[in-house]
């Protein structure tokens, strides 16, 4: 099997929160350690940090790269990890998603071949800061990126997608927690509640 990179994007504005929310803390820990820990062990021939910001994630340990094209929102960060990513194929996941499952990141990954995407889907909306992609991806993304057209999941009509529905991904997680982001102060209080 091809080997693959985990990048978590940490570029997002935490207009919501008020505050940067890969540090604000549930169980004592910020939210962005919770998801390293749940991708520590999983495969990976390497872990990528994609922000703008390296001095306050260099605790972190993790490589950083920024940007390869500033104010692009999460298609850009997309487009940044499989940009730097040494491998064929890339998981990124945000870093606001503390309960993703090993488990099903696994599936994923064992799915890969013949696919430009893997995406998870949640009432038919596909998990696009929650997925896999090829190294294919780059030109598609390139073109949409060129012309602002922004929305992650644009450039999936010019790609080989694999979509993972509720049924497929609930033996891995059967309430869909690794979908929930830590956006808001609500969602802050509701994933201490869930910790």
């Amino acid at each position: 099997m091809n080997g693959f990179t985990v990048a978590i994007i940490a570029g997002g504005k935490s207009s919501r929160m008020g505050t940067d929310k890969s540090f604000v803390e549930i169980g004592g820990k910020p939210v962005i350690e919770h998801l390293i820990q749940r991708v520590t062990d999983i495969g990976q021939a390497e872990t990528l940090l994609i922000t703008n910001r390296p001095d306050e994630y260099a605790h972190l340990n993790l490589p950083m790269v920024g940007d390869v094209l500033p104010d692009k929102g999460s298609l850009g960060g997309i487009y940044t990890a499989i940009y730097y990513s040494q491998n064929p194929y890339t998981l990124t996941l945000a870093c606001d998603m503390p309960f993703v499952s090993a488990d099903l990141l696994k599936y994923m990954l064992s799915l890969r071949d013949g696919f430009d995407v893997v995406v998870p889907r949640v009432d038919q909306y596909p998990q696009g800061l929650h997925a896999v992609y090829g190294k294919t991806c780059l030109d598609p993304i390139r073109q949409r990126l060129d012309a602002d057209r922004l929305k992650v999941m644009g450039f999936y009509e010019s790609v080989h997608v694999r979509y993972i529905d509720e049924p497929e991904y609930q033996p891995f997680d059967p309430k869909g927690l690794s979908f929930f982001n830590v956006n808001t102060p609500e969602e802050l209080e509701q994933a201490r509640q869930l910790l």
